[in-house]
Protein backbone atom coordinates (compact mmCIF):
# COMPACT_ATOMS: atom_id res chain seq x y z
CA UNK A 1 0.00 0.00 0.00
CA UNK A 2 2.96 2.35 0.94
CA UNK A 3 4.44 1.28 -2.43
CA UNK A 4 1.88 2.30 -4.16
CA UNK A 5 0.85 5.67 -2.28
CA UNK A 6 4.97 6.11 -2.85
CA UNK A 7 4.15 5.80 -6.71
CA UNK A 8 1.14 7.57 -7.08
CA UNK A 9 2.36 10.78 -4.89
CA UNK A 10 5.02 12.22 -7.59
CA UNK A 11 2.17 11.69 -10.34
CA UNK A 12 -0.70 13.44 -8.37
CA UNK A 13 1.88 16.01 -7.87
CA UNK A 14 2.77 16.76 -11.80
CA UNK A 15 -0.70 16.66 -12.32
CA UNK A 16 -1.70 19.54 -9.61
CA UNK A 17 1.33 21.46 -11.00
CA UNK A 18 0.18 20.86 -14.51
CA UNK A 19 -3.30 22.16 -13.41
CA UNK A 20 -1.88 25.25 -12.95
CA UNK A 21 -1.91 25.61 -9.02
CA UNK A 22 0.51 28.12 -8.76
CA UNK A 23 0.21 29.32 -12.45
CA UNK A 24 -3.00 30.78 -11.79
CA UNK A 25 -2.39 33.17 -8.81
CA UNK A 26 1.13 34.22 -10.54
CA UNK A 27 -0.68 35.17 -13.83
CA UNK A 28 -3.88 37.12 -11.85
CA UNK A 29 -0.99 39.12 -9.30
CA UNK A 30 0.56 39.99 -12.45
CA UNK A 31 -2.16 41.30 -14.31
CA UNK A 32 -3.30 43.67 -10.98
CA UNK A 33 0.39 44.67 -10.77
CA UNK A 34 0.39 46.29 -14.60
CA UNK A 35 -3.16 47.87 -13.56
CA UNK A 36 -1.41 49.50 -10.49
CA UNK A 37 0.88 50.52 -13.46
CA UNK A 38 -1.97 51.95 -15.37
CA UNK A 39 -2.96 53.79 -12.10
CA UNK A 40 -0.17 55.14 -11.14
CA UNK A 41 0.54 56.46 -14.97
CA UNK A 42 -2.72 57.88 -15.19
CA UNK A 43 -2.43 59.91 -11.61
CA UNK A 44 1.59 60.85 -12.76
CA UNK A 45 -0.05 62.72 -15.81
CA UNK A 46 -2.75 64.06 -13.12
CA UNK A 47 0.07 65.44 -10.89
CA UNK A 48 2.14 66.73 -13.83
CA UNK A 49 0.09 68.53 -15.89
CA UNK A 50 -1.08 71.70 -13.62
CA UNK A 51 2.47 71.74 -12.39
CA UNK A 52 4.01 71.70 -15.45
CA UNK A 53 1.30 74.19 -17.04
CA UNK A 54 1.43 76.73 -13.79
CA UNK A 55 5.30 76.81 -14.31
CA UNK A 56 4.62 77.72 -18.19
CA UNK A 57 2.23 80.23 -17.28
CA UNK A 58 4.76 82.00 -14.72
CA UNK A 59 7.39 81.97 -16.59
CA UNK A 60 5.61 83.26 -19.26
CA UNK A 61 3.69 86.28 -16.96
CA UNK A 62 7.32 87.44 -15.78
CA UNK A 63 8.47 87.46 -19.78
CA UNK A 64 5.35 89.50 -20.70
CA UNK A 65 5.50 91.80 -17.94
CA UNK A 66 9.13 92.61 -18.48
CA UNK A 67 8.28 93.10 -22.70
CA UNK A 68 5.68 94.86 -21.55
CA UNK A 69 7.42 97.53 -19.55
CA UNK A 70 9.98 97.82 -22.75
CA UNK A 71 7.37 98.91 -24.85
CA UNK A 72 5.84 100.97 -22.81
CA UNK A 73 9.31 102.73 -22.18
CA UNK A 74 9.80 102.87 -25.87
CA UNK A 75 6.44 104.02 -26.53
CA UNK A 76 7.28 107.14 -23.88
CA UNK A 77 10.29 107.70 -25.05
CA UNK A 78 9.18 108.05 -29.20
CA UNK A 79 6.08 110.39 -27.78
CA UNK A 80 8.45 113.40 -26.08
CA UNK A 81 10.65 115.22 -28.72
CA UNK A 82 12.73 118.29 -28.47
CA UNK A 83 13.78 120.39 -31.49
CA UNK A 84 16.27 122.36 -31.70
CA UNK A 85 14.36 125.41 -30.47
CA UNK A 86 13.63 123.18 -27.66
CA UNK A 87 17.07 123.08 -26.70
CA UNK A 88 17.27 125.99 -24.39
CA UNK A 89 14.06 124.85 -22.13
CA UNK A 90 15.77 122.82 -19.08
CA UNK A 91 12.51 121.16 -18.54
CA UNK A 92 11.95 119.85 -21.69
CA UNK A 93 15.68 118.88 -22.39
CA UNK A 94 15.29 116.94 -18.62
CA UNK A 95 11.82 115.54 -19.54
CA UNK A 96 13.65 113.84 -22.45
CA UNK A 97 16.49 112.14 -20.78
CA UNK A 98 14.33 111.08 -18.40
CA UNK A 99 12.16 109.11 -20.93
CA UNK A 100 15.13 108.15 -22.67
CA UNK A 101 16.73 107.09 -19.38
CA UNK A 102 13.68 104.63 -18.65
CA UNK A 103 13.82 103.14 -21.58
CA UNK A 104 17.63 102.38 -20.94
CA UNK A 105 16.83 100.69 -17.81
CA UNK A 106 13.97 98.82 -19.44
CA UNK A 107 16.73 97.74 -21.86
CA UNK A 108 19.13 96.90 -19.36
CA UNK A 109 16.60 94.62 -17.46
CA UNK A 110 15.51 92.87 -20.63
CA UNK A 111 19.37 92.27 -21.26
CA UNK A 112 19.79 90.93 -18.04
CA UNK A 113 17.08 88.83 -17.79
CA UNK A 114 17.63 87.71 -21.40
CA UNK A 115 19.36 84.54 -20.29
CA UNK A 116 16.48 83.34 -17.73
CA UNK A 117 13.62 84.06 -20.22
CA UNK A 118 12.81 81.04 -20.55
CA UNK A 119 8.98 80.40 -21.93
CA UNK A 120 9.97 78.90 -25.16
CA UNK A 121 12.60 76.17 -23.35
CA UNK A 122 9.22 75.48 -20.67
CA UNK A 123 6.47 75.31 -23.66
CA UNK A 124 9.07 72.49 -25.29
CA UNK A 125 9.46 71.11 -22.15
CA UNK A 126 6.37 70.87 -21.26
CA UNK A 127 5.08 69.25 -24.85
CA UNK A 128 7.62 66.82 -24.07
CA UNK A 129 6.42 66.42 -21.16
CA UNK A 130 2.90 65.45 -22.27
CA UNK A 131 4.11 63.25 -25.03
CA UNK A 132 6.21 61.58 -22.76
CA UNK A 133 3.18 60.54 -20.21
CA UNK A 134 0.53 59.68 -22.63
CA UNK A 135 3.68 57.45 -24.16
CA UNK A 136 3.75 56.20 -20.71
CA UNK A 137 0.54 55.52 -20.11
CA UNK A 138 0.11 53.66 -23.38
CA UNK A 139 2.56 50.97 -22.66
CA UNK A 140 1.40 50.25 -19.13
CA UNK A 141 -1.88 50.00 -20.40
CA UNK A 142 -0.77 47.47 -23.23
CA UNK A 143 1.34 45.55 -20.37
CA UNK A 144 -1.88 45.49 -18.59
CA UNK A 145 -3.60 44.46 -21.24
CA UNK A 146 -0.80 41.64 -22.61
CA UNK A 147 -0.89 40.46 -18.89
CA UNK A 148 -4.88 39.98 -19.04
CA UNK A 149 -4.46 38.13 -22.12
CA UNK A 150 -1.71 35.72 -20.99
CA UNK A 151 -4.12 35.28 -17.50
CA UNK A 152 -7.42 34.70 -19.27
CA UNK A 153 -5.63 32.22 -21.90
CA UNK A 154 -3.77 30.49 -18.49
CA UNK A 155 -7.46 30.11 -17.18
CA UNK A 156 -9.48 29.08 -20.31
CA UNK A 157 -6.69 26.00 -21.55
CA UNK A 158 -6.28 23.00 -20.44
CA UNK A 159 -4.77 21.66 -17.90
CA UNK A 160 -4.84 24.93 -16.28
CA UNK A 161 -8.52 26.30 -17.08
CA UNK A 162 -8.89 22.71 -14.18
CA UNK A 163 -6.74 24.06 -11.70
CA UNK A 164 -8.29 27.62 -12.51
CA UNK A 165 -12.41 26.00 -12.23
CA UNK A 166 -11.70 23.81 -8.99
CA UNK A 167 -9.21 25.63 -6.97
CA UNK A 168 -9.51 29.11 -7.63
CA UNK A 169 -13.02 29.65 -9.59
CA UNK A 170 -11.03 31.83 -11.55
CA UNK A 171 -13.00 34.55 -13.71
CA UNK A 172 -11.83 36.19 -16.74
CA UNK A 173 -10.19 39.92 -16.20
CA UNK A 174 -11.27 43.26 -18.27
CA UNK A 175 -9.02 44.44 -20.71
CA UNK A 176 -8.56 48.27 -21.01
CA UNK A 177 -10.65 49.30 -23.75
CA UNK A 178 -11.62 53.07 -24.19
CA UNK A 179 -15.10 53.75 -22.89
CA UNK A 180 -15.78 57.34 -25.03
CA UNK A 181 -15.54 58.10 -28.73
CA UNK A 182 -12.66 60.69 -27.91
CA UNK A 183 -10.53 58.70 -26.08
CA UNK A 184 -7.93 58.71 -28.36
CA UNK A 185 -7.66 62.27 -27.81
CA UNK A 186 -5.26 63.49 -25.43
CA UNK A 187 -6.15 66.13 -22.46
CA UNK A 188 -5.85 69.56 -23.86
CA UNK A 189 -3.08 72.02 -22.05
CA UNK A 190 -4.81 75.33 -21.21
CA UNK A 191 -2.73 78.53 -20.88
CA UNK A 192 -5.34 81.16 -20.73
CA UNK A 193 -5.09 84.18 -22.55
CA UNK A 194 -2.30 85.79 -23.17
CA UNK A 195 -2.28 88.59 -24.15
Amino acid sequence: MFRRFALLAPVAAVSVAGCGVNAIPTAEENAKARWADVQNEYQRRADLVPNLVATVKAAGAQEKDILVQVTQARAAANSVKVSGDDLSDPDKVRHFAQVQGALGLSLQRLQEAYPELQSQANYSTLMSQLEGTENRITIARRDYNQAVQDYNTRIRTFPDAVGAKIFYGAKPMQPFEAVTSDADVAPKADFGSQG
